[in-house]
């Protein structure tokens, strides 16, 4: 199940910016624990199938889970051993922007230590520092 967009309006995107803190999505609105983004940066969607797969293996199966990010913003790739030149390369695949503050991950109905094992699990899956928050 890799994520990504349907279609495009336009197939390549600019790198862009990434400034500033995230003012949506940055409180626990569905579960009861959360994963929140402390650093920003760009996540695959092969790093959010991981982390969702490792979330799944630790609560087998129990409760519910929330994926907060979506990816879909194309990053481009020129091949291997390829001169300089010759305009942008292909679509390598999809990322999601991820600011400061971001809600990442959800879960609800499990345990505290269930949920909290699972979350600490998902972490190391992730390129950049985060930090388990609860709804209260």
């Amino acid at each position: 199940m890799i994520l990504q967009p349907r279609q495009l309006k336009y197939p390549k995107h600019f790198r862009g910016k990434m400034k500033g803190i995230s003012t949506s999505c940055n409180e626990v609105e569905f579960g009861d624990f959360a994963i929140k983004a402390l650093d920003r940066g760009w996540i695959t969607e092969k790093q959010i199938e991981a982390a969702r797969k490792t979330i799944i293996h630790h609560t087998k199966k129990q409760g519910k889970l929330w994926i907060r990010i979506f990816p879909d913003k194309p990053y481009t790739k020129k091949p291997a051993e390829v001169r300089m030149g010759g305009g942008k390369g292909d679509v390598a695949g999809y990322v999601a922007v991820v600011k400061p503050g971001r809600i990442l991950f959800e879960v609800g109905g499990l345990d505290e230590g269930v949920a909290l094992k699972a979350l600490k699990a998902e972490t190391y899956k992730l390129p950049i520092k985060t930090k388990i928050i609860s709804k209260e």
